[in-house]
């Protein structure tokens, strides 16, 4: 019996284009059969991407949302190859995962970050520096618990924080009843709130982060999330 390539430039064969029609009206079975049968490509598209420090299970996490969503919008009538349609969607989502990763870094290592160092001097400093320490570890966790428990959750969980494990966004969404995609959205809202320096300027004080350009910076972080989310604050 000759092999039948799922994810090859075929979108003409019946049971293909049936599949997408059932799959965009609703049918569950059909989406995830072709989800399953074209998983292979975001496979393909993730190998050859530069993902700096974000895990390849986080990479194809996003990159299946790119998937999903070239499945619901592609027409097979049109005559174009599938795999071609759907792979810039999916490169698309992998980048974006990619560079909202990359700032998640930047903001652990500016505001977050501040825990690890603090235990770092517990074991090296002098007596003053450890104080300082434990004073900039407690003032973390003071902000932290002031964030929605949905969202501090989400914290908590991510960095390791109170005894958490660090945690991914699918993981994440598994024990919330989320899609990795929405717990990645609900991250980005806890780190827009903590960095207002009206809310961490008793951390701030103790690192000495009140510069203009830091206020600025955390402004319009603020401002580019809530043109994302349509000016609305979206704490649900």
């Amino acid at each position: 019996m000759q092999k039948q390539h799922d994810w090859t430039d075929d979108p003409g064969q019946p049971a293909e284009v049936v599949l997408f029609q059932q799959a965009q009206t609703g049918g569950r079975d059909s989406l995830n059969a072709l989800m399953e049968r074209h998983d292979g490509l975001v496979h393909a598209v993730v190998r050859r991407q530069v993902l700096g420090d974000l895990p390849y299970a986080e990479a194809l996490q996003a990159g299946r949302i790119g998937l999903w969503r070239a499945i619901q919008r592609f027409d097979p009538g049109r005559g174009y190859a599938f795999s071609s349609y759907a792979w810039p969607s999916i490169l698309h989502h992998v980048w974006q995962a990619v560079k909202v990763h990359t700032r998640a870094g930047l903001a652990e290592q500016n505001v977050l970050g501040a825990e690890r160092f603090s235990w770092q001097c517990v074991v090296t400093a002098d007596p003053a520096t450890i104080v300082w320490a434990r004073s900039v570890g407690r003032a973390l966790h003071r902000l932290v618990a002031r964030l929605p428990e949905r969202l501090r959750y989400i914290i908590s969980a991510r960095y390791g924080l109170d005894g958490h494990s660090r945690c991914f966004y699918r993981e994440l969404g598994a024990q919330l009843g989320l899609s990795g995609e929405r717990v990645r959205q609900l991250h980005s809202e806890a780190l827009v709130w903590l960095r207002q320096p009206g809310h961490s300027y008793d951390l701030r004080s103790l690192l000495g982060r009140h510069q203009q350009s830091e206020y600025e910076w955390a402004e319009r972080e603020a401002q580019h999330w809530l043109c994302k989310r349509g000016g609305r604050h979206g704490r649900r």
